[in-house]
């Protein structure tokens, strides 16, 4: 059988939580009763969020940590579970967006979008994994998006980063089934969070923060490999997977010319 952590099986871990679905994330496992260790740079922003918790049945405790540092990383990991327990979920969520101009290929932003977005998973599936697989049980959550099923104009080195982590979580879920892990990635769409609040292209089924971390808590508990929200739109985003190129690119420019239409 799958397996589905618990708060009884000990501590859910959830990176990128000074802000955003990080943050609202926390204080949905904690409303549910799990003890949450939190992780970000701003240990400021976490004590804050520790605060947030209070009376919400379990708890948030922070961790400050840069994903980006993969020493850092495994000390943190290490240090939640000498202090809390073994670290039964988690939610490698920390990531960012990118300027992107087309006008410019910017290796830098590419590089720094990859860093977090993919080599923050990496750091922190490499400090998990073993710990998981010898005590055969645990559950790991990887943020990716619908914007990483195909090309679309508005940010490649973001969507070339959530497509790479999509790729990622399908491949290590063959190793993951046999270890007694239970892989898991989450495709949301548009959230009103500070990553999309300066945007300036369409963004259908606005969803916000709070309810983007219902509907993952919900998946983590009952769901499948993916959670993927907002419904339509990620219904939608998985039938153009199945368009050849031809009709493909059209489409997309049309739809994108509508869009800037009605805003």
């Amino acid at each position: 059988m799958t397996y589905r952590a618990k708060p009884a099986d000990g501590v859910a871990w959830v990176t990128g939580a000074s802000s955003g679905i990080g943050r609202a994330t926390a204080r949905e496992l904690a409303r549910r009763g799990f003890t949450v260790a939190a992780s970000a740079r701003s240990a400021d922003a976490l004590d804050t969020l520790a605060g947030e918790a209070k009376g919400l049945g379990g708890r948030i405790v922070g961790h400050p940590c840069d994903v980006k540092d993969e020493v850092a990383i495994e000390r943190a990991v290490a240090a939640i579970e000498l202090a809390h327990g073994p670290i039964a979920l988690a939610f490698l969520n920390a990531g960012i967006g990118s300027d992107w101009r087309p006008e410019h290929v910017d290796i830098a932003v590419f590089r720094d979008t990859f860093e977090v977005n993919v080599f923050g998973i990496l750091n922190g599936l490499a400090a998990l994994l073993p710990r998981m697989r010898e005590r055969r049980r645990g559950q790991i959550a990887v943020m990716a998006s619908l914007a990483g099923y195909r090309g679309l104009p508005m940010a490649p080195p973001y969507g070339a980063s959530k497509a790479a982590a999509i790729h990622l979580c399908e491949s290590l879920k063959f190793y993951c089934d046999g270890w007694g892990v239970n892989m898991q990635v989450v495709n949301p769409g548009f959230i009103d969070t500070p990553m999309t609040a300066n945007q300036n292209f369409p963004m259908p089924f606005l969803m916000s923060a709070e309810e983007a971390a219902r509907r993952i808590v919900d998946g983590m508990a009952t769901g499948g490999f993916e959670i993927a929200f907002p419904r339509r739109l990620a219904w939608l985003s998985k039938f153009t997977r199945l368009l050849p190129y031809a009709f493909y690119f059209p489409t997309i420019v049309r739809a994108m010319a509508q869009g800037r239409r009605k805003r």
